[in-house]
């Protein structure tokens, strides 16, 4: 674990690489430090039906999820998040017209008695 799960308005997609983002969030979890690299998964999940705010067409928004085994101190999940948070403004920052975004990070710990894994992934 964990799994991070970037949710963003489809609209980004004209005015950013959306690709670039997944890996540079994906990037800012290894450097955290708190997960095994062979447990870590990054995904994207456009949305294309949203209503943001007053319901301008070029309101923007990312959501990412962070879903982590429990353990973690409050002050690492913290850290986390903020990090993610970090990176996904960055990278919207970078935009020569960045549009009217909100950005959001939920880290959420996934009960150890609810959750069923089987994994033979190998990173040298």
């Amino acid at each position: 674990m964990p799994h991070i799960i970037v949710e963003y308005s489809d609209n980004l997609e004209r005015a950013m690489d959306i690709r670039r983002l997944i890996d540079d969030i994906h990037q800012s979890v290894v450097k955290s430090g708190l997960f095994d690299l062979a447990a870590i998964r990054t995904r994207a999940m456009p949305r294309s039906v949203y209503r943001i705010a007053d319901g301008k067409p070029e309101n923007a928004f990312i959501h990412v999820i962070a879903r982590i085994r429990q353990g973690r101190s409050v002050e690492d999940r913290k850290r986390l998040g903020t990090m993610v948070l970090e990176t996904a403004k960055a990278a919207v920052a970078k935009l020569p017209s960045p549009p009217p975004i909100g950005f959001t990070v939920e880290v959420i710990e996934m009960e150890e008695e609810m959750l069923f894994r089987h994994m033979t992934l190998k990173v040298a």
